[in-house]
C-alpha cells in the first residue's frame, strides 16, 4: 500500500520541495494550490501527484476539495502538510484590518479548515498533521504583527490538535523555519539584511527549502511515531540566540 500525503501551497517553495521529497520516499502526493497556472505546470512534470485547485482560506473551497481527496484516498490520508501561507510585513500602525484578515484567513483559518475537513481520512490511516509555522511565531520581530501573530496561533493550534486528535491516532506537529533561501527572500532581502541574518544565526547562513522539507517529512513519517504536539524550529539556531548581540559572540 502506497502512502498518501497532501501538501498545500505545493506549487512552489517549501511546499514543492516537500512534495518532491515525499515522491522520493515512494509516497503519492495530493498537490493543493490556488495558483492554477503554476500548479498545472509543476504537476505536469511530476509522477505520482494529484493536483487540486483550492483556496485553503475558503470554507467552501475546502469542502469541495475534501470530497475530491476522499475519492483519491481509498485507504485514508497518511499526512497533511499545511504549508500554504501569505506574508505581509508592515508596522502595526499601518496594518489595516483587511491586511490582518487576509493573513489570518490563509495562515490560520486555512490550517483549521484543512485539518478539520481531512480528520476522518487522517484517522482512517492513523496519519499525521505537520503545520508550517515560522520562527516569527516563536520570537517577535518588527513589521510582523499579522504574520507573526498568525504563526504563533498556528503553534497553539498544533498543540490543540495533538491533544484532541491523539485519541484518533493522529499526530500533530509544526515546523518553524527560520530564514530560508527562497527566490522571494533573495529578491527582497538586501545585502545588508542578508549579512545581518548571517550574523544572527549560529550556523551563519540561510536554510534551504530542502532542509525544511527534510524536517517536515521526518515528522510526517513513522520515524516520528511517538512525537506529537511539538514545534520544531528548523532555523540554524536563530531562536536559541534570543536577543544577544551578534557582535559580542564574535569576541
Amino acid at each position: 500500500m502506497i502512502n498518501l500525503a497532501l501538501v498545500t501551497g505545493a506549487a512552489r517553495g517549501i511546499g514543492l520541495a516537500t512534495t518532491q521529497l515525499f515522491l522520493e520516499m515512494g509516497w503519492q502526493v495530493v498537490m493543493v494550490d490556488r495558483d492554477s497556472d503554476e500548479l498545472e505546470a509543476v504537476a505536469g512534470e511530476l509522477k505520482g501527484v494529484h493536483p487540486i485547485l483550492c483556496d485553503v482560506g475558503s470554507a467552501e473551497n475546502v469542502a469541495v476539495m475534501a470530497e475530491e481527496v476522499g475519492r483519491i484516498a481509498q485507504y485514508g490520508l497518511n499526512a497533511l502538510v499545511n504549508n500554504a501561507g501569505v506574508a505581509e510585513f508592515m508596522p502595526i500602525g499601518e496594518t489595516d484590518f483587511a491586511t490582518w484578515d487576509r493573513v489570518m484567513q490563509v495562515n490560520l483559518d486555512g490550517v483549521f479548515l484543512m485539518s478539520q475537513a481531512l480528520t476522518p481520512l487522517l484517522a482512517k490511516a492513523r496519519g499525521s498533521i505537520v503545520n508550517i509555522s515560522s520562527i516569527s511565531g516563536l520570537r517577535a520581530s518588527t513589521l510582523r504583527v499579522a504574520y507573526g501573530t498568525s504563526k504563533a496561533a498556528v503553534n497553539a493550534l498544533t498543540r490543540q490538535q495533538a491533544v484532541e486528535l491523539g485519541e484518533l491516532g493522529i499526530r500533530a506537529n509544526a515546523v518553524a523555519p527560520g530564514p530560508v533561501r527562497t527566490k522571494l527572500a533573495m529578491a527582497v532581502h538586501s545585502e545588508e539584511i542578508i549579512a545581518a541574518y548571517h550574523d544572527a544565526i549560529p550556523l551563519n547562513r540561510y536554510g534551504s527549502e530542502r532542509e525544511i522539507a527534510e524536517a517536515v517529512c521526518f515528522l510526517a513519517s513513522d520515524r516520528a511515531s511517538y512525537i506529537t504536539g511539538q514545534v520544531l524550529a528548523a532555523d540554524g539556531g536563530f531562536e536559541a540566540t534570543g536577543i544577544g548581540l551578534p557582535a559580542l559572540r564574535k569576541k
